[in-house]
């Protein structure tokens, strides 16, 4: 960055006012009793007497609507609005500052325009800082670089962040084409550059297109004794990634590069990190080679991205041998290359791997960050069983060095999905307890729990608990507590949350409006669903499949099929391609509510279409031929799933079984029960085959005796239960063995028992 020779002081000493009574709203009357000693301190008192804690952004659209504020503020000379935009605190100064530029059309002085500046660069929002900044440029042109740098220098000097300003303002400039004159400018009011400045005007010539400049930039970086980082080879890779898909190819991209007769090790390093970029990780490994061959030595940047293409591919133990390389070459693996192949391990539920290459890190005096902690403890909680997870949290919080708020996040999260919530808020209590402060997913995740749990009190207590911690609730937060009140047919308290959620600014999203509208249809107010919809794609957001899944569910559960349809239609029309669960729904709704038909001849047509089916679309139309009576579509359609490749387990066999039994079609019945005892023998000596699994099938054969038409068929059913056997009696014929059994039950026609059980432990479900 940029840094000016001076020390810097605080960028706003906001002046506190005290908060008058009298001001309890924004309306007219409310200033009637302020004393009128000027417009400046009414304006300013009227920002103090809004209640806290506030919402600015509720604040700001009170005051857009306020007429007396309105006219007060054109009555305004501009270094009257200096003033009040210096004296407000740091969040209604610049919401002071957009209302009167975006909505009364006031036009600031470059002072005021520069104190927002500073002000979004101390809060490190770059984005807004960037827009701001190029609407300045706008506004006064290109030509005004010169006395914004006069103004930056002699003005904002000794700010604490002036030096972002400047790395923000080169940006700008940089998209203007003028970056070498604007960065001369620099050097003239005696700014030194570092990496970071450089990156930031590297960066802007590469998305302006203007790559040699990009590339002059960074040789000249290489001329002052600064070392390009790995942020400058990717900002440049990305700059050539840009290029070569505008043209449709990385030949230009390696045309460029390669305009010297030798390629040196800047033009290899872009190279690598590009390719690793578009993930092809093949290609950067090619050129490692032939950088290899011509004598260059990958340095740790080109290893780093090597390494982090093979981790986030899975490709772990490549990554484990490039690692040796590393130290084999003489070069230091650094803690960024270990926490890529932890991270990768874990994922991959290797976790005792991952902590023992955690040790060799450590035992190398390699400092870890956070990082690989999180890695590890996530992995532990995915794969391995929570008191693991739990023991390894507790080692690594007991430490006074380790206060991370994610640990905490993660294990809270990973109780609240196992159900136990009175562990999460045990965990809560115990983050508090050591001052780390909570963020908005430790409070997210309670929520989550405490709604699952039913306890919708608790969860607005969380919601409370967001604003008490200075937090704001997000999208997450009010989309889950309006989930949990649909569920619980609270349509009102939705709303209201819907409301609350609009007010604070924050905009719906496409799950948001799927909640809305599924409470709705509870209510059975399918219409007013459907103009939600509609107000989706008003206000330019655009329905997902999710959205549309919704409003059909509940349209078929409605029995209005017709509407159904139209709805998958408009999801065609809308460019939204209905996915499995569209058709799950669809197939569904006409087995259940419409005509079997129908929905066998709209399976057909999207298996001619190479649609690929849930399982549940299988069962649904087994369960309803069954329930027709036609066993040979049913046992056809089972094959097919079995053949498709779904895990078949027992409960889809008692399903068939069951509905049959119901039919009085018990010979079928028979029939089928022997197809699943088939399949379940031949898998009788895995070691998953448990007792849990034979009383399954004890209950299956209780319920056939039940009937009485089943003495005709087989009189001398008889079971009893081993630990090892099943043993089984047909009339006068014993079984003591699984071999004999399985010889002595027919196998069922038109069905393949080598396709349909080879995944043999799918049937232990």
């Amino acid at each position: 960055m940029f840094r000016p020779p001076t020390v810097r002081h605080r960028l706003v000493t906001p002046l506190f006012f005290a908060k008058s009574s009298t001001f309890a709203s924004t309306s007219v009357c409310a200033v009637a009793d302020f004393p009128q000693s000027d417009t400046v301190s009414q304006i300013l008192g009227h920002f103090n007497s809004f209640p806290l804690p506030y919402s600015p952004k509720l604040l700001f659209s009170s005051l857009r609507k306020n007429i007396w504020f309105k006219n007060e503020v054109l009555k305004l000379g501009p270094s009257e609005i200096d003033t009040i935009i210096e004296k407000l605190d740091s969040e209604n100064a610049i919401g002071f500052f957009f209302l009167l530029q975006n909505q009364f059309g006031v036009k600031h002085t470059r002072n005021s325009q520069f104190v927002i500046a500073h002000i979004l660069a101390e809060k490190k929002r770059s984005r807004a800082l960037r827009c701001h900044l190029q609407r300045v440029l706008q506004d006064e042109g290109c030509g005004s670089a010169p006395s914004f740098c006069e103004l930056l220098f002699k003005s904002f000097k000794g700010w604490d962040s002036n030096h972002v300003v400047w790395d923000m303002l080169a940006f700008v400039y940089c998209r203007a084409d003028i970056a070498k004159s604007f960065f001369c400018m620099m050097f003239k009011y005696g700014l030194i550059p570092d990496a970071y400045s450089y990156n930031t005007l590297i960066h802007g010539l590469c998305i302006s297109g203007s790559l040699e400049e990009a590339l002059d930039f960074t040789n000249d970086m290489v001329k002052q004794g600064l070392e390009p980082d790995e942020v400058t080879y990717n900002i440049l890779a990305k700059g050539f990634r840009l290029l070569g898909m505008m043209d449709g190819t990385w030949e230009v991209t390696e045309r460029m590069l390669h305009r010297e007769p030798n390629p040196d090790l800047l033009t290899y390093t872009i190279l690598i990190c590009g390719h690793c970029q578009t993930g092809n990780v093949e290609e950067g490994f090619r050129l490692r080679e032939e950088m290899l061959s011509k004598g260059f030595q990958l340095n740790v940047i080109s290893y780093r991205v090597l390494l982090g293409s093979l981790c986030k591919s899975g490709r772990i133990n490549e990554a484990l041998s490039l690692l040796s390389e590393v130290e084999n070459v003489g070069l230091k693996p650094d803690r960024f290359m270990y926490s890529m192949i932890i991270h990768g391990l874990c994922k991959l539920g290797e976790v005792p791997k991952a902590i023992q290459l955690f040790k060799e890190m450590c035992t190398k005096r390699i400092i870890p960050n956070s990082f690989p902690h999180r890695s590890v403890l996530l992995g532990l909680c995915e794969k391995r069983p929570i008191s693991e997870a739990r023991s390894y949290f507790n080692m690594l919080t007991n430490s006074d060095f380790i206060q991370d708020v994610v640990l905490y996040n993660i294990m809270i999260d990973r109780y609240i999905k196992l159900g136990k919530v009175g562990e999460a808020e045990e965990l809560y209590k115990q983050l508090l307890g050591k001052g780390i402060a909570p963020t908005i997913i430790t409070f997210n995740s309670l929520i989550n729990g405490s709604c699952k749990a039913g306890k919708l009190a608790d969860a607005r207590k969380w919601l409370d608990g967001i604003k008490m911690h200075n937090l704001v609730p997000s999208v997450v937060t009010y989309t889950t507590l309006m989930n949990a009140f649909c569920e619980a047919g609270n349509l009102e308290a939705t709303v209201e949350l819907l409301e609350e959620m609009e007010a604070n600014g924050l905009e719906p999203n496409q799950v948001t409006y799927s909640v809305v509208m599924k409470g709705l249809c509870k209510q059975g107010k399918l219409e007013e669903s459907v103009a939600v919809l509609k107000g989706m794609l008003a206000k330019g957001l655009s329905p997902d499949q999710a959205s549309y899944n919704a409003l059909i569910q509940c349209f078929c559960e409605a029995r209005d099929l017709n509407r159904a349809f139209q709805l998958h239609d408009e999801m065609i029309k809308q460019n939204i391609h209905p996915n499995r669960g569209t058709y799950t729904i669809l197939i569904h709704g006409l087995c259940v509510y419409g005509d079997l038909g129908d929905a066998e001849r709209l399976f057909s047509f999207l298996q001619d279409q190479h649609i690929k089916f849930s399982k549940v679309v299988y069962t649904t139309l087994i369960k309803a031929n069954c329930a027709k009576g036609d066993v040979q579509k049913a046992m056809v359609l089972f094959c097919q799933m079995a053949e498709t490749g779904f895990e078949i387990s027992v409960k889809d066999y008692s399903a068939v079984v069951n509905r049959l039994c119901k039919r009085s079609l018990l010979k079928d019945a028979i029939d089928f029960f022997r197809m699943m005892l088939v399949g379940v023998l031949l898998i009788a000596e895995h070691p998953r085959l448990t007792n849990a699994m034979i009383s399954a099938l004890y209950l299956i054969l209780c319920h056939l005796r039940k009937c009485w038409h089943l003495v005709s068929y087989c009189p001398g059913f008889k079971r009893t239960l081993s630990n090892e056997f099943l043993y089984i009696e047909v009339q006068d014929l014993q079984v003591h063995d699984i071999a004999a059994a399985q010889s002595s039950i027919s196998e069922p026609q038109n069905c393949n028992s080598s396709n349909m059980y080879d995944d043999h432990a799918s049937l232990l479900v």
